[in-house]
């Protein structure tokens, strides 16, 4: 089994509300052409393959797959999503709840298998590969996982003057990476993984509702879903959002600047709002049961005092996220100048929120929000 967190270091980082389910409809993709995904569990990332997977836009490099999902997916930004990572487990803990007993070995002895969508870096389905080493990972992003085991005869290849792949770390090899854009659908997929996750994907989907539906259908008798979202929005000291067109004539800046990024994505046709949909979405459909929602509100920032219970862990989760935020208001750059805000602007919103959030003087949240649930056992 593995070790929850300590609920007694939650305080204004907690989960609340639980449900059930009941009833939905489904539509479905069409069947589109897919990108190639790599058949061996282990390959090398070359120069060209990396070449073929990126563009550059305003300083960054993005995925040169996908025109709704425009934040990037370099190397700055993986940095930025493991040490997010690594918070999110100190906050959550490692797993949904259920996950240890939809992961325990059955009697048939077929191997347990785990499916991560938008994975990112690779954290998240790292850890499943290690912490269950009998299971079989995949792993889907607009771009390859960055976390590659290297073949070091690869590298004859390369030429002085290429630039090398992203750091190398071991990737487990009952892991395998594919490059596909989720919103052709999952079809190939039907029926075959125990775990479904997805975290933060929301400012590249189109149709989140109908992508739930495929991510159900991928799932085996007794399967677990797990879904964490954000939802481009700032809260108050109260956990109320703050507007910012209507909520006061100065809004801090961090919230203006998620305004302007939660319609930038809207822009792309993302789903700014999946976040708070997530619950319904799922808790009306008729194939899942024990449907779970959690809240987590963030600090986005080391405003409390120090008399606060729980301060020290506070204030650890709140330094940490705000680094994330740092690199996050760099992240959006070229989604917002995309966008067609004057570099002007974008240079404003950004060293204002920046400077606002290292004074601490603001008390802020961002809400993270999580729905798993079941999928019906067979009758």
């Amino acid at each position: 089994m593995h070790d929850d967190h300590d609920s007694d270091t939650e305080s204004d980082i907690f989960p609340v509300s639980s449900a059930h389910s009941v009833a939905s409809s489904a539509t479905s993709y069409d069947v589109s052409m897919r990108s190639a995904s790599p058949a061996p569990s282990v390959y090398s990332v070359t120069s060209s393959l990396r070449a073929q997977a990126y563009r550059h836009e305003y300083g960054r490099g993005l995925n040169n797959y996908s025109e709704v999902y425009r934040l990037p997916a370099d190397d700055e930004e993986l940095d930025r999503l493991d040490k997010q990572h690594a918070m999110f487990r100190k906050i959550m803990g490692p797993y949904a709840p259920p996950m240890d007993e939809v992961m325990a070995e059955g009697t048939h002895g077929d191997p347990k298998t785990v499916l991560d969508l938008g994975c990112g870096s690779g954290s998240w389905i790292m850890d499943v590969a290690r912490d269950f080493p009998l299971s079989q990972c995949v792993a889907v992003d607009l771009v390859p996982m960055q976390a590659m085991q290297v073949d070091s005869d690869s590298l004859d290849d390369v030429e002085d003057d290429d630039p090398l792949p992203i750091i190398f770390r071991e990737m487990p090899e009952n892991v395998r990476s594919e490059v596909d854009d989720i919103n052709l659908g999952l079809q190939h997929f039907y029926g075959d993984f125990n775990v479904v996750h997805a975290r933060l994907i929301s400012s590249g989907i189109k149709d989140y509702q109908t992508l739930i539906d495929h991510m159900c259908q991928t799932l085996r008798p007794d399967g677990l879903l797990d879904l964490y979202e954000f939802d481009f929005r700032v809260y108050d000291k109260d956990h109320r959002p703050i507007f910012t067109d209507t909520a006061s004539m100065n809004p801090p800046w961090f919230p203006r600047w998620m305004n302007f990024l939660n319609m930038a994505v809207r822009q792309r046709g993302g789903s700014p709002d999946a976040a708070n949909m997530l619950y319904p979405w799922i808790s009306q459909r008729t194939d899942v049961r024990d449907v779970v929602y959690r809240e987590f509100y963030i600090p986005t920032a080391p405003f409390m005092s120090r008399r606060e219970p729980d301060y020290h862990f506070k204030r650890s989760i709140s330094e940490t996220f705000r680094d994330d935020i740092y690199s996050f208001l760099a992240s959006g750059r070229p989604l917002l100048l995309g966008s067609g805000l004057a570099e002007s602007l974008v240079d404003q919103l950004q060293d204002n929120a920046r400077q606002e959030l290292k004074e601490a003087r603001t008390v802020t949240y961002v809400r993270l929000e999580n729905v798993y649930a079941r999928k019906l056992p067979l009758s």
